[in-house]
Formats: structure tokens, sequence, C-alpha cells
């Protein structure tokens, strides 16, 4: 037996171990969506003149919506951008069967943003990054039945 470490693995090593993990979850749970079912996104703001001013990171899988990350820049801070962004992003979600949205922001980044936009703290590690918080937002994409 030997282990390894490896910062950069040979692709037959990585693909071992995504295979590995697709067929135990299969296993598990025989209707679970499939990795190469994950839809990857953008959704971008540009200004007038093209110019990208801020833009959203996401990825949809296992009915959830992970925002990756939110940049806005200076100039489109508080302009209400990137609330259309996470709604952008939450409509295409939905789209995508998607019922539960996650997102992780530290303790200088955006916390307030998020519960604004509709998202509720579910954890907080303290001292990720030292000195600092991680908090764990959610929010249930389903729309309320009439």
């Amino acid at each position: 037996m030997s282990i390894e470490v490896y910062l950069t693995p040979p692709d037959a090593v990585a693909q071992a171990l995504s295979d590995g993990i697709a067929t135990f979850n299969r296993s598990a749970i025989p209707d679970l969506e499939p990795n190469e079912d994950e839809v990857r996104f953008h959704v971008v703001a540009s200004n007038e003149v093209g110019q990208v001013v801020g833009g959203l990171r996401g990825t949809c899988y296992w009915n959830t919506l992970h925002i990756e990350l939110l940049w806005l820049s200076e100039d489109a801070r508080g302009s209400g951008i990137g609330a259309q962004l996470v709604e952008r992003a939450e409509r295409l979600a939905r789209e995508q069967d998607c019922e539960l949205a996650l997102v992780e922001t530290t303790s200088w980044q955006a916390k307030p943003f998020y519960e604004k936009c509709g998202y509720e703290l579910m954890a907080t590690l303290e001292g990720r990054p030292r000195g600092h918080a991680s908090h764990y937002l959610r929010k249930s994409l389903v729309r309320p039945s009439r």
C-alpha cells in the first residue's frame, strides 16, 4: 500500500476517483442525477461600452444552485445589479429543476446582501480564514403554490 499526494494528479487517477464516487453514489441512490448533468454557467453584467462590471459563476446539480462567486466593480455596487445577477441565476436554476440555492460568503463580503435576497444563514465557521468567518446560506427556489 502506498499513499501519494498529487498537486496535479495524472488524468487516470483523477478519473478513477470520479468514477469511484459516482459508482458509489449510484449504488446508494440509483436515480441520483449523474455528474455529467451538471450545468456550469456565468451571468454577466456589462456597461454600455461592453466592459464587464460584474458577474456570477454558478453550477446546477443535484437539484441545487451553487453560487460559486459573485463580483461587482466598485461603481456597480449598491446599484441593484447584484440582485439582478442573483435573480437571473435563480431563474436559470429553476429552469434546471433546482429547488434549493446554496452560497458561501466570508465575513468581509456579502452576507447582508444575500440575506436581502432571501437567503437564510445555515452555519458560520469561525476562523476561516484566520481572524474572519465563512458564512453558509441557503434559499428555497420552490415557489409557493397558490
